[in-house]
């Protein structure tokens, strides 16, 4: 078979597609499937407020996430096996059902759930974009559109937060999911007439057992550490019973792959030092980077008071500055190197930590928004070298291989970030909580109100802090509560706080260390390696 009728196979049907519908299709697709990744932070403290469950916080992106990144390998194989087409409207039906579900979500149990499907859906939408592009174009032109994509990707980053906050402000936080089922219809209207028809391709051999093995493994461990020191102790038989899950199954998992003909994640690839050294610093990054995004907005909604929207504004400049170190960095690279730049940005990023760890409870919003900035421009400097420089160091013929396990290992570490910083922000809120407010009982023994925030304190200590979140329960307060107790929460959540971005500085300085391990990888210029011929556009 020739280069053209590989790249076609299951591809694009060569003049059934209307090629302006399906581009539109796709960026629509594009926007609002990643979009979906950074609206919803700036809406949990409101959704916690009115549902509850802020130990359970974490596990609404991190379901997400979880899902959305396991099933990004298994939607590109099936749509080699069933079409372009066919995978790609059930993916986009999948997220808006599950958007549909996320709005009716009763508890946070039901919420996490739905969340879950949601990813689903998304992890079908964002390669597809790119394997759709890879077929309608080649070369330059390939880049370009590939540019375009990326910079939709950007851009919900930066509308996300405030986009949220307008929503949670101007209606209800459930409209954040409603929103997406108009957009998603269209998308699906679009793509369906922009694709021409698919073709089948067979005996294609799907890695199925490394496929389960890796879900069970992530799943046991991230559980492992979303209920350890919140629902179970860490040394009860549960977790260890978890953890020790994961690694018989990821163990059996790397077993699998070493053996598999088509595996999901090729082992000969952990025997690369730049392989490994790339996709360690990507997941170290990621788990700062994700944790922070995720905290920074309850401490603003939650100790300072700012509504919805003026949090996501605070956390607007952060995602501008990513763009712009993105695009400052990929002109300094050739000056200073890989190994120089990511060393640089990683320091930056070490920064912004130490700063956040300093917040207070009269902090001022135009300083977090400083220290977010900083963040902003060391993760911009990061971000997309860490891609071009795994591209850079392998052969084309595998280019997509180690492209889309850069991707894995950042979203990887994204989702362990939330799970860890997630866990020591309940234990550690738990504990100041329990520390301070049992003098407090002792000295007013008969009491009424206090002694049943003792109990409260004793069984469910997140859901008093699920009270600052929510003005309308404050506001409900007596006198005493707001000069007694609302005090202790702020004061025991913002320290709980310093010890979260504490803890991501530990990752971020390891992922600092890992520079040093990298070689001397050059950025080229080159546009197409020689002996390759470049693919005929599809007309």
């Amino acid at each position: 078979m020739d280069h053209t009728a590989e790249k076609l196979q299951g591809g694009l049907e060569s003049t059934g597609g209307n090629r302006a519908i399906l581009i539109t299709g796709l960026i629509i697709a594009m926007l609002f499937g990643s979009l979906d990744q950074t609206i919803v932070g700036t809406a949990m403290p409101r959704i916690i407020g009115e549902l509850g469950g802020l130990s359970m916080m974490t596990w609404v992106t991190t379901a997400y996430m979880l899902a959305s990144t396991t099933v990004v390998p298994i939607a590109g194989k099936l749509a080699d096996l069933m079409g372009r087409k066919s995978i790609y409207v059930t993916g986009l039906l999948i997220f808006v059902i599950g958007s549909a579900m996320c709005g009716l979500a009763q508890n946070m149990t039901q919420l996490i759930w739905f969340r879950g499907l949601q990813g689903i859906g998304a992890g079908v939408m964002m390669p597809m974009a790119m394997i759709i592009i890879g077929d309608l174009f080649t070369g330059k032109q390939r880049a370009k559109w590939q540019g375009i994509f990326g910079a939709m990707f950007g851009l919900s980053s930066v509308i996300g937060p405030q986009i949220g906050g307008w929503i949670v402000d101007a209606s209800h936080w459930r409209w954040v999911f409603y929103i997406n089922l108009p957009i998603g219809v269209l998308a699906i209207i679009l793509i369906s007439i922009g694709l021409g028809k698919s073709q089948l391709k067979k005996n294609i051999q799907f890695d199925w057992a490394g496929i389960f093995t890796m879900i069970v493994g992530v799943v046991s461990i991230l559980l492992g550490l979303t209920m350890g020191g919140n629902q179970y102790e860490w040394a009860s038989w549960q977790i260890i019973g978890l953890f020790g899950i994961g690694v018989i199954t990821l163990t059996l998992f790397t077993w699998i792959e070493s053996r598999a003909a088509e595996p999901i994640l090729p082992v000969r690839l952990f025997k690369h030092k730049t392989f490994l050294t790339l996709n360690g610093i990507g997941f170290l990054m990621s788990v700062g980077m994700f944790g922070s995004i995720m905290f920074v907005p309850l401490y603003l909604q939650g100790i300072l008071g700012v509504s919805a929207s003026a949090s996501g504004s605070a956390m607007t400049p952060m995602m501008l500055t990513i763009v712009l170190g993105s695009i400052l960095g990929g002109r300094l690279v050739q000056k200073l190197g890989v190994r120089l730049q990511t060393a640089t940005g990683m320091v930056i990023m070490a920064i912004s930590f130490v700063l956040l760890s300093t917040l207070a409870i009269d902090t001022s919003r135009w300083m977090v928004t400083l220290y977010m900035v900083v963040l902003g421009m060391g993760m911009g400097l990061v971000m997309p070298i860490l891609t071009v420089a795994l591209q850079e160091s392998f052969p084309k013929s595998e280019l997509g291989v180690v492209t889309s396990s850069s991707q894995f290992s950042r979203q990887i570490g994204g989702t362990f970030g939330m799970a860890i910083l997630g866990a020591v922000l309940n234990a550690k809120s738990s504990q100041l909580l329990t520390d301070k407010m049992e003098p407090i009982a002792a000295r007013m023994p008969g009491n009424e109100m206090i002694q049943q925030l003792m109990v409260k304190v004793n069984e469910n200590a997140q859901g008093l802090y699920s009270s600052l979140l929510d003005p309308k329960t404050l506001a409900k307060m007596p006198p005493m509560f707001n000069e007694s107790v609302l005090p202790i929460l702020k004061t025991s959540l913002v320290q709980s706080l310093h010890s979260v971005f504490l803890f991501g500085l530990v990752f971020v300085l390891l992922g600092t260390v890992l520079t040093v391990f990298l070689g001397n990888v050059r950025i080229s210029d080159r546009e197409e390696e020689k002996g390759e011929e470049p693919l005929p556009e599809v007309k």
